[in-house]
């Protein structure tokens, strides 16, 4: 799976925690994404990615807690990481 993430430079490092998303209901959501391409398409060039086996999810959930996945879900443009200025 690919796996949208947030991108924080520490130390000179770059770490990735997994980007989680408030549901319209107020639930926590981890997007995946069945394809690379996929990935750009549904969340802009500017996204930060890592692909992980599913096996891993339950991993992700221990370190950053979400209610639900959602597959291939398209972020609208409003809400995509934009380029740094």
């Amino acid at each position: 799976m690919y796996v949208p993430c947030t991108q924080h430079v520490r130390n000179g490092n770059d770490d990735l925690t997994a980007e989680l998303r408030q549901t319209r209901d107020g639930r926590t959501a981890l997007l995946v994404y069945s394809a690379l391409d996929r990935l750009v398409e549904c969340c802009g060039e500017q996204q930060p990615w890592v692909v992980m086996p599913t096996v891993n999810l339950k991993k992700v959930d221990e370190a950053t807690p979400f209610d639900l996945i959602l597959l291939d879900i398209r972020i609208p443009e409003e809400h995509r990481h934009q380029v740094s200025a």
